[in-house]
């Protein structure tokens, strides 16, 4: 997997000045950006041409401003499945999510959804930045409520408890047994016997983390 520092990548921003001040950020941190684009159509052309580590990435892109970065990503993801891709937006695009999610494949690159307004620290965002270019799943709690909110009561989530929810929820921002129990007032024993519980109720991937793979089953509805 990619180091924390060295990534080679492509960036995809319409905001001229977002798109400057994101190439001066992740420079300094010692990551070559090896473009810097407006625009989806120049960002598959780049992922192609360049074949990064990982493709960040905006949602309203030219010429709709509607979801064109987002459907980038997963085109990218469909064609070269090796290049980990973190969506920076400031919009929960529900459509695409499941179909980024999906294509991220069993010990392979990592996915990432951020929103922008919700980064505290620079350090924050390039902490993610690693942990998704090394394989891992990372997606902005609001971005969790947000699609829950949204979900029906169906599918194989529906099998799951209130408390197995919130605890999957938690799993799903990211957070470790220690913190979850903390979150819930409840002891970490508890915690690791609801864990084990959704193992158990999710159709989860024999291949996989079974951590990972419950909190994409959970993020996939």
């Amino acid at each position: 997997m990619p180091d924390r520092v060295g990534l080679r990548i492509v960036l995809a921003e319409d905001a001229a000045l977002l798109r400057e001040g994101l190439v001066g950020i992740l420079e300094r941190a010692g990551h070559d950006v090896v473009a810097a684009v407006g625009d989806a159509d120049a960002l598959q052309a780049y992922a192609r041409r360049e074949r990064p580590d990982i493709v960040v990435t905006d949602v309203r892109m030219p010429p709709t401003h509607t979801d064109e970065g987002l459907r980038a990503a997963v085109a990218i993801r469909a064609e070269q499945p090796d290049i980990a891709v973190l969506v920076l937006s400031a919009y929960v695009a529900e459509s695409y999510v499941s179909d980024l999610l999906d294509s991220t494949p069993v010990g392979g690159a990592g996915v990432g959804y951020l929103l922008k307004d919700r980064v505290g620290h620079v350090r924050e965002f390039l902490d993610s930045l690693a942990r998704v270019a090394g394989g891992g799943t990372v997606v902005d709690p609001e971005v969790v409520r947000q699609l829950l909110r949204r979900r029906h009561d169906d599918g194989p989530l529906a099998a799951l408890t209130e408390r197995e929810r919130e605890v999957l929820a938690l799993m799903a921002e990211g957070r470790t047994n220690g913190s979850i129990a903390e979150e819930l007032v409840v002891s970490e024993a508890a915690v690791r016997k609801h864990v084990g519980s959704i193992f158990a109720k999710l159709p989860l991937d024999p291949a996989s983390d079974r951590r990972v793979s419950a909190v994409l089953a959970y993020l996939r509805g």
